[in-house]
């Protein structure tokens, strides 16, 4: 019981320590002058990933990597199939073509960057490297895009949409002209946000690795369900408010964006930190399903540029399976 409770103390502290964060990250910027825009599309984004970045490193560095790399099999799936599904459920989502392509695209570029690793050499620092090369040019892309440059200007894309959901959820990570805070203060913020997220990794890892020796379940299962889904609640929060208040398209774009980020970010760094092998039922059984799922969520979102209830249903349905299945495994 001590171990679930440290467990959801240790998701409470990611939780709470990531708002401090990137609200001290993004009022820092402020004061710096960089442009909304820049803060929108790489603090916020960026910072919002940073719970999910600290468990799977973590973890990896303590030896633990169904942990690690569960996190971000069963964070992305569960962003796929549940978090779209529920929000199909709520309000079907209308999908831009070319926004599905290149988002939807990148991501699936990571999801086969992933699996060729784990088919290789393991999630390496050769293909952490890689990971964070195709993060970098995706968001240099995204910011010339929004910035309206040249060929690359058109509508809004995953990266950005990720930024406003967040702001959505929570008015205090909207940049202000006018900043009310000191530096001393944000650099405060900023500080002790880290120094929460790190605590609260160490802790949620601790718990995770007690709670699969005590109980004899295996880390990968623990990573790919209970860590998965915990890291994975910020997201399903800020796409169920954006469904409910008629912006289904930033859910879209919130979830495409945030699974780049957990394969492009997490898996990058968590490679050159802590280089390793796949467990190997990841390597058979969950990376084929993600790249499965993310296939699949491609093809319904493009027929009839649209993913309706029904829809939404079979992707919340596939979810509730596969936790079944993993669930079976143990």
């Amino acid at each position: 019981m001590t171990d679930i409770l440290l467990l959801l103390a240790g998701f409470v502290m990611l939780l709470v320590g990531g708002d401090v964060l990137v609200r001290g990250a993004v009022r820092l910027s402020e004061l710096l002058g960089l442009s909304p825009l820049l803060v929108g599309l790489v603090i916020v984004g960026l910072g919002t990933s940073l719970p999910e970045l600290a468990t799977s490193v973590q973890a990896a560095m303590r030896g633990s990597p169904g942990i690690a790399l569960g996190n971000i099999v069963g964070s992305n799936m569960a962003n796929a199939l549940l978090v779209l599904g529920a929000v199909a459920l709520i309000r079907p989502i209308e999908v831009e073509r070319n926004i599905l392509w290149r988002d939807g695209g990148v991501g699936l570029l990571c999801t086969v960057i992933l699996f060729a690793a784990a088919m290789t050499l393991g999630l390496d620092r050769l293909f952490g490297h890689l990971l964070i090369a195709v993060l970098a040019i995706y968001l240099w892309r995204a910011y010339r895009m929004e910035s309206g440059v040249g060929e690359l200007a058109a509508d809004h894309g995953a990266a950005y949409d990720r930024a406003l959901a967040a702001e959505d959820l929570d008015p205090a990570l909207i940049p202000s002209d006018e900043p009310s805070v000191t530096y001393a203060k944000a650099v405060a913020l900023l500080v002790a946000g880290l120094a929460i997220v790190v605590g609260g990794g160490v802790v949620l890892v601790d718990a995770a690795i007690a709670i699969a020796t005590d109980y004899g379940i295996s880390e990968s299962v623990i990573g790919l369900t209970i860590v998965a889904f915990g890291t994975s609640a910020p997201e399903l929060a800020t796409s169920v408010i954006a469904a409910i208040r008629g912006k289904s398209d930033i859910a879209l774009g919130n979830v495409l964006g945030s699974n780049i980020y957990n394969i492009a970010l997490i898996g990058g760094l968590t490679g050159l930190a802590a280089p390793g092998p796949v467990p190997e039922k990841i390597l058979l059984l969950d990376l084929p399903l993600l790249l499965a799922a993310t296939i699949a969520l491609l093809v319904f979102a493009y027929s009839g540029m649209r993913l309706n209830r029904w829809e939404g249903t079979a992707l919340v349905a596939g979810y509730g399976g596969y936790i079944l299945w993993t669930a079976a495994l143990v």
